[in-house]
């Protein structure tokens, strides 16, 4: 069974930390005859693999008036193929002892296995056939479509907390796909049949559109040959889809949203910028956004938490976290709870003057080189994680960067200077670029 629909707020850092030249040196890079990208990361720690493969497609690729497809045709993936019916791929991988998931984000859908190294070749052969040997029938279409319509119920209609958000980036949004939610709106996904799954799935799941991640105890030749000899059987289609995506036009007015509702017992308070990616961004420019929303909001010592939290008293809780890997230009957020008896509006005005004082006042270096070496600590410390090394490199490369931008993020982050970070605020972090959400019980107004 699948699935996850990525989180749209989960922030990713944008490259495994440690030193570049070694982490570039290690790390193979091929591209087969029909297109595949195939990266190899070692990690010869523990006898397991894992196994990722990346498409460049996401929910932003969705037709106009077919949002949700993506997501649904990850579900979609699990139904069985022309030589595997459904539920063999996943029981083998269960009796092999291994885990596998996938996940559907604005720019890319992935799926992954983690098992003992002996069964690498198993898990590339039963991807490939899925690959390009996908069965679908209406009588696997119609209930999976009801279990997606589920889904968005508990997840979304049932959840105040995340109509606002859908309203917030809807509003953000207003042109671009990224204003779309992932799992699509209600009554959109009513409509998916099989033939639109089909569709897509011929359009995106091809060898030239992905990107195949393997990492642990492998060596780069014996993943190479296999890869050649699973999914290099597979024909190229066509050339890689192009992302023709509608642009955001410039935004010079401030949107306030609010939702009530009888379900909410504590008001909530979120801010979006719309800001580069890494992707999108002039030269530094992500680096000093990262690091300008971790002095924001990255902890206890962040100077939201410290002002409203420990000094000002009108918040229970503050932070801020910026969304960098995105083909497209991204989002920041500024989040807060009220404190009792403050209301939204007075912790908007406090949240102001935190941002104030980053673009007006000096950037205290102490605070900034704390920040930086918190960034580039927790990057190195996650190298630990062999999923997390995959899943930084496949989505690099699904969001348009390279391996060598992966491995210099560390060095790029230590060369953010306090000038960078006031830049980047007096420049990204005007309300005219945002849109704010109030989160309010049912008995209350903004």
């Amino acid at each position: 069974m699948s699935s996850s629909t990525a989180s749209p707020t989960a922030p990713h850092k944008p490259g495994a930390a440690g030193d570049s030249a070694d982490a570039s040196a290690n790390i193979s890079n091929f591209k087969l005859d029909n297109g595949l990208e195939v990266v190899v990361i070692p990690d010869a720690r523990t006898p397991v693999v894992t196994h990722m493969v990346w498409y460049k497609n996401g929910s932003a690729d969705d037709p106009i008036g077919k949002s949700g497809i993506a997501h649904f045709l990850e579900h979609l993936m699990f139904k069985g193929t022309k030589n595997h019916p459904q539920g063999e791929f996943s029981d083998l991988v269960a009796e092999l002892g291994g885990q596998e998931n996938a996940f559907t984000s604005y720019d890319y859908t992935a799926y992954f296995q983690r098992i003992g190294k002996e069964h690498l070749e198993t898990l590339m052969a039963f991807e490939a056939d899925r690959m390009a040997n996908l069965l679908l029938t209406d009588e696997v279409v119609s209930p999976e479509r009801d279990v997606v319509l589920e889904e968005r119920r508990m997840r979304t209609d049932n959840d105040p907390s995340a109509q606002l958000d859908e309203a917030v980036q809807a509003a953000l949004f207003a042109h671009h796909p990224y204003g779309t939610p992932i799992i699509g709106w209600l009554h959109e996904i009513e409509t998916l049949n099989r033939e639109d799954a089909l569709d897509y799935y011929r359009r995106f799941y091809t060898p030239e559109n992905a990107t195949l991640i393997v990492a642990g105890d492998v060596e780069a030749e014996d993943v190479l040959r296999l890869a050649k000899e699973t999914y290099g059987k597979i024909p190229a289609r066509a050339e890689p889809p192009r992302r023709n995506r509608t642009k955001e036009p410039p935004h010079r007015a401030h949107r306030l949203v609010s939702l009530s509702d009888e379900k909410v017992e504590q008001p909530a308070h979120e801010r979006v910028f719309l800001v580069p990616s890494y992707k999108t961004a002039a030269p530094g420019e992500a680096e000093a956004l990262e690091t300008l929303a971790h002095m924001l909001g990255g902890g206890a010592t962040s100077a939201l938490y410290e002002t409203l939290v420990v000094e000002e008293k009108f918040a229970v809780g503050a932070g801020a976290y910026y969304l960098g890997s995105a083909v497209d230009d991204t989002r920041l957020w500024v989040y807060a709870t009220p404190a009792p008896d403050v209301s939204l509006e007075e912790l908007d005005r406090a949240i102001d003057g935190v941002i104030r004082g980053f673009i007006e006042q000096p950037i205290d270096e102490d605070h900034l080189r704390r920040a930086k070496t918190r960034l580039v600590a927790d990057a190195i410390y996650a190298q630990d994680s062999q999923a997390s090394l995959a899943r930084w490199y496949g989505e690099a490369l699904a969001t348009g960067l390279t391996i060598e931008d992966v491995a210099a993020w560390p060095e790029r982050m230590e060369a953010v200077t306090a000038a960078d970070v006031t830049a980047a605020a007096r420049k990204w972090l005007d309300k005219r670029r945002a849109v704010t959400g109030f989160l309010l019980p049912a008995d209350e107004e903004a």
